[in-house]
C-alpha cells in the first residue's frame, strides 16, 4: 500500500474515532440532565433542591420548568419530562404512574389585609364562588363588590378545592382567572375588594415578607402549616414528584435526596412541611 492510501485510512479511522467520542459525549451529557416539568406549587421549591444537587454533583444540570399539575402528568407520560411536579395525591386512572412524596402542603382563602371580613362559612364561599353573594357587606364587611379570582383548568388547586366546595367549574363565576400562586397573591394583595385561593406555604411565605393579605380559616381551623402539619387543617395534599416508570440513576439519585434530611431546611423555608422517609 502506498503512502497515500495510509495516510487515506488513518484519516478515516480518525473521523469513526471522533464520531465515536461524539456521540459518546451526548449520552453523557444525557445522562447527566434532568428536566422536571409540572405544579408551580412544587417548582420553586423543586429549584431550590435542584440547585443545591448540582452543587454536590458537578456536571449534572437540572432543568425544573413550571405549567401546573396536568402539565406534568402529560409531559411525564409522553417522556418530555423525566419527572413531573404534581401538587396533589394522583388518581386511580393514573396507576400508570409513580409518585413520591416530598413535603406536604394546604389550600385556603385569601384575602386583602385591610378587609375586615375575619372569616367565612364553606356555604359563604360556595355562594361567593357562584355569584349568590356578590357584596362584602352580606357578610359583614365593607360596602363594596367582591372580585372573584379562581385558578385556571389543568391547576391541581383548583381541583383540589372544588371538591372541598362540591362544586363544578362552570359553576364558578370568576372576575379574574389565574395560573399560579404568585399570581393570585399578586392580584389579590392589589385589590382590597379581591379573594382568592392559594397554597397556605406560598401565602405564608408571602405574608413573612410583607405582602398584604391574609389566610383565612377553613372549618374553624386556622389555616396555618402548623395545622397541616397536625393534621387537622381540612384542606391538605402532598406535593409529589412522579415518574411513569422505574426512574433511571440520576432520577433516582435527585428523587431520593430530594426526600431525604438533607432538604428539610429548604421545605421549611418554602413554609411546606418535610415528608419523614425513615
Amino acid at each position: 500500500m502506498n503512502m497515500s492510501g495510509s495516510k487515506t485510512i488513518l484519516l478515516i479511522f480518525i473521523a469513526f474515532f471522533a464520531l465515536g467520542l461524539s456521540g459518546l459525549t451526548c449520552v453523557n451529557a444525557a445522562s447527566d440532565r434532568l428536566v422536571l416539568t409540572g405544579s408551580s406549587t412544587v417548582a420553586p421549591l423543586v429549584g431550590e433542591m435542584a440547585r443545591r444537587f448540582e452543587t454536590v454533583n458537578p456536571g449534572v444540570r437540572i432543568d425544573v420548568q413550571t405549567g401546573g399539575t396536568s402539565r406534568g402528568i402529560n409531559d411525564t407520560r409522553n417522556g418530555t419530562a423525566d419527572i413531573g411536579m404534581v401538587s396533589r395525591a394522583l388518581k386511580p386512572d393514573e396507576t400508570d404512574l409513580h409518585a413520591f412524596a416530598i413535603a406536604l402542603d394546604g389550600i385556603s382563602i385569601i384575602l386583602h389585609a385591610n378587609n375586615r371580613v375575619t372569616t367565612l362559612s364553606k356555604q359563604q364561599i360556595i355562594d361567593i364562588y357562584t355569584g349568590k353573594i356578590t357584596n362584602w357587606r352580606s357578610v359583614d364587611g365593607a360596602d363594596a363588590r367582591i372580585t372573584v379570582v379562581n385558578k385556571a383548568e389543568g391547576r391541581s388547586t383548583l381541583e383540589l378545592f372544588l371538591h372541598y366546595l362540591e362544586l363544578k367549574n362552570s359553576q364558578i363565576k370568576p372576575h379574574a382567572i389565574i395560573g399560579d400562586n404568585p399570581q393570585g397573591i399578586k392580584t389579590v394583595a392589589g385589590n382590597p375588594n379581591a379573594i382568592g385561593y392559594v397554597s397556605i406555604g406560598a401565602a405564608e411565605y408571602e405574608i413573612k415578607r410583607g405582602v398584604p393579605i391574609k389566610l383565612l380559616p377553613l372549618d374553624g381551623v386556622d389555616a396555618t402549616i402548623d395545622n397541616v402539619r397536625n393534621g387537622t387543617f381540612p384542606l391538605s395534599r402532598p406535593l409529589n414528584l412522579i415518574t411513569s416508570r422505574k426512574p433511571g440513576r440520576l432520577a433516582r439519585r435527585f428523587i431520593e435526596f430530594s426526600r431525604s434530611r438533607q432538604t428539610h431546611d429548604l421545605v421549611e423555608a418554602q413554609y411546606f412541611v418535610p415528608v419523614r422517609t425513615d
